[in-house]
């Protein structure tokens, strides 16, 4: 089954899954932005990091495949540049001195493509600082998500190819290859709180997994979220709050 991701819920997003541009803040420290400095902001979402960004240097492109996100950031920072984009195949006539990107390369299956990409769009010397799902991300929510699809007979909804998680050595050796030096590369545990302890897995699982419900009947989809959600009690719910169980992939390359 062919990647779809036709609808992101920017509101969603906002008031139960702010944790992704909350962790980004860190890697802003990372990044070390300079006033003089053009930025991209790859996938940047509803624009919270980018505006972030923007206090620091002279000029920031906030970028995101989801028209939905974007248009929910152009509405709250008006005065920020932000623009839909592939980060396979984005294109910008001017390069910029870092590419910054939280939580948006896992969704990025021809990775080697957005490798290149990000490459071309650099100066000499330029960086990158990026973060994304590693290896056996949310390894134990797909898991169950697939074998309740299975179940019901959605034997081609489990098969969705939706994310790329790769080891640190796959994408590493793929900037490598395309010309970076590689300085950090860090891959780590990351249990993530989510915000509903009543509804914490339902709600990611509608916010970033709505494509394996593509033809899956309405009355089937809530059977399957309640499904997983409680299945995944004694692995994920600690003291009345849900973890996520995520794995991550920090990097810092020069090109």
């Amino acid at each position: 089954m062919k990647q779809k991701i036709d609808f992101w819920n920017p509101e969603l997003y906002k008031n139960k899954h702010a944790f992704v541009y909350d962790y980004g803040t860190d890697l802003i420290g990372i990044l070390k932005p300079q006033k003089h400095e053009r930025i991209l902001d790859l996938g940047c979402g509803s624009g919270q990091l980018t505006a972030t960004i923007s206090k620091l240097v002279a000029g920031v492109v906030g970028m995101d495949k989801s028209l939905q996100m974007i248009r929910s950031a152009q509405h709250t920072y008006p005065q920020l540049d932000f623009q839909v984009g592939n980060a396979a195949s984005f294109s910008f006539k001017q390069p910029f001195d870092a590419i910054f990107s939280n939580a948006t390369l896992h969704w990025v299956l021809d990775y080697k493509a957005a490798i290149a990409c990000m490459y071309q769009h650099l100066k000499p010397s330029g960086r990158l600082v990026l973060e994304f799902g590693g290896k056996d991300n949310v390894k134990a929510i797909v898991q169950q998500l697939q074998k309740s699809l299975i179940t019901r007979g959605y034997t081609t909804q489990s098969q969705l190819n939706c994310w790329f998680f790769p080891s640190i050595g796959t994408y590493t050796s793929a900037l490598e290859a395309q010309g970076f030096t590689v300085t950090l590369a860090h891959y780590f545990d990351r249990p993530t709180p989510l915000a509903d302890e009543q509804t914490g897995i339902k709600d990611w699982l509608s916010m970033f997994a709505s494509s394996f419900f593509i033809d899956v009947d309405k009355k089937d989809i809530l059977s399957i979220q309640n499904e997983v959600q409680e299945q995944l009690k004694p692995l994920l719910l600690k003291n009345g709050t849900w973890l996520a169980d995520y794995r991550r992939i920090r990097i810092t390359a020069y090109k």
